[in-house]
């Protein structure tokens, strides 16, 4: 039985068991302080429930490497159940892997009960996903269930110690990322491992061990089978990582690009459209490494601006109306894109304010520019206009013109609203008197190339 259990843990291609080694702080370097009070006191409630608790995984791979967790997990040996009794303010969720939220204060904890190896009755999909798995094991198993070496570590904050199974602390320190396990099988188990992967290295900045990345290229099909809520998150964390650069540049070199933003691969095969998508990506990074706010429906937005500007001058050029023509090619490039990826409403409305605030932008007479700096999103549309000027596809002018326009004050303003503009307000004046007001009509909106 437990030679059974060994073959079917550690497969072929998998690390040898080998006996877990107990890292002390003075190793590893992780300090007490460093670690969230909310996760502290999660673990505490457990041991003091008469449960094993360990943070694990992220949260000890980053603060071993000197980078701050945006979240931390907590493993233990309770089930859900027992989980949620300890804790007033906790709930379970998921129904492929069942875990339980704990809130402490403002954190929002995700404690897992340790899971057991997968057998023949792990329920999966024809292509190998697993589709549910709430089968509970021991620290061991749980550790040979993880994904990669740099994930299977556990911090107890009463001891200090690390627990390390598979050679993780090594791997960070030799800046390798191995998959625990047959990558193959990994990758069927859960095809957003590849992904991962990719995040991870460029996050870490990690060379991907040979075995772990020659399969990625002929199996990324398989991320067509992901249902498109998780890969939406798993893309929004990749895209805000504060290495969307280089995960992009990663993700094309091994083949992952196509499919997963339908039009991302066309784009960044346009010079043009690919300066505009990694200056949006740079500046992104650079927020967040800052610690400043960033927009998910911002990004977005310049990630599919071409396709959506390509779409609406061919439909200008056959005759459709300016505005009405943005519309439906703003409708067609989210319906393509929805396919793949679930961009919720909100996001969604994001994008298409951007979008259609860019047009507006030519107008610079009349009462046309007050009304445009009151809306809700100008800020960011006049941050789009202004990567567009950086990218050479607007002129630099009309984006230094507008944001010297935000910061003026109301006479200042007037007195910047352009010549031909302030003839025309004359001759509106002068229309009012019964003068033709032919000439008072505004262009229409223009996109500058």
């Amino acid at each position: 039985m437990i030679r059974k259990l060994l073959r079917r843990v550690f497969k072929r291609g998998e690390p040898s068991p080998h006996p877990v080694e107990i890292i002390p702080a003075e190793r590893h370097g992780i300090r007490q302080a460093d670690v969230s009070m909310g996760a502290r006191r999660t673990c505490e409630t457990l041991q003091q429930g008469g449960f094993k608790a360990y943070v694990v995984g992220g949260a000890v791979r980053d603060l071993i490497a000197g980078i701050t967790p945006k979240d931390y997990d907590v493993a233990t040996n309770g089930t859900p159940d027992e989980v949620r009794r300890l804790f007033r303010r906790a709930r379970i969720i998921g129904r492929r892997f069942q875990i339980v939220h704990v809130m402490q204060g403002a954190e929002t904890l995700e404690v897992s009960t340790f899971r057991a190896a997968h057998d023949a009755d792990t329920l999966k999909d024809e292509h190998g996903r697993v589709l549910r798995d709430n089968v509970w094991g021991n620290m061991e198993e749980d550790a040979a269930r993880r994904d990669f070496t740099v994930n299977a570590l556990y911090y107890d904050p009463s001891t200090g110690q690390v627990f390390d199974f598979h050679h993780g602390v090594r791997d960070l320190q030799r800046k390798t990322l191995r998959m625990i396990g047959d990558p193959r099988a990994r990758y069927r188990e859960d095809p957003v491992r590849m992904l991962r992967a990719v995040r991870l290295a460029a996050k870490l900045d990690l060379r991907l061990d040979p075995m772990v990345q020659a399969p990625i290229r002929e199996m990324a099909e398989l991320i067509e089978n992901v249902p498109v809520a998780r890969l939406f998150d798993e893309m929004l964390k990749l895209l805000f990582s504060g290495h969307a650069v280089e995960c992009v540049k990663r993700l094309r070199e091994d083949g992952l690009h196509h499919g997963l933003l339908p039009l991302l691969d066309v784009i960044l095969e346009q010079p043009l459209g690919e300066k505009f998508v990694m200056l949006a990506l740079a500046d992104t990074d650079a927020r967040i490494r800052a610690g400043k706010r960033t927009s998910p429906g911002f990004l977005f937005a310049t990630l599919l601006w071409h396709e959506v500007l390509a779409n609406w001058e061919t439909r200008k050029k056959n005759g459709e109306t300016p505005v009405p023509a943005l519309h439906t090619a703003m409708d067609e490039v989210l319906d393509t894109q929805g396919e793949k990826l679930a961009i919720t409403r909100r996001i969604a409305g994001d994008i298409k304010d951007i979008w259609l605030l860019q047009p507006r932008f030519e107008k610079r007479g009349g009462r046309a520019p007050f009304r445009l700096v009151e809306q809700q999103r100008f800020r960011a549309a006049w941050d789009f206009l202004h990567l567009r000027a950086q990218s050479g596809e607007a002129p630099q002018e009309l984006s230094d013109w507008w944001l010297a326009f935000q910061e003026a004050g109301n006479a200042e303003r007037e007195a910047m609203l352009k010549p031909d503009t302030v003839a025309k307000k004359r001759r509106r004046r002068s229309s009012s008197r019964g003068e033709s007001n032919q000439d008072a009509v505004p262009p229409e909106p223009t996109i500058a190339n």
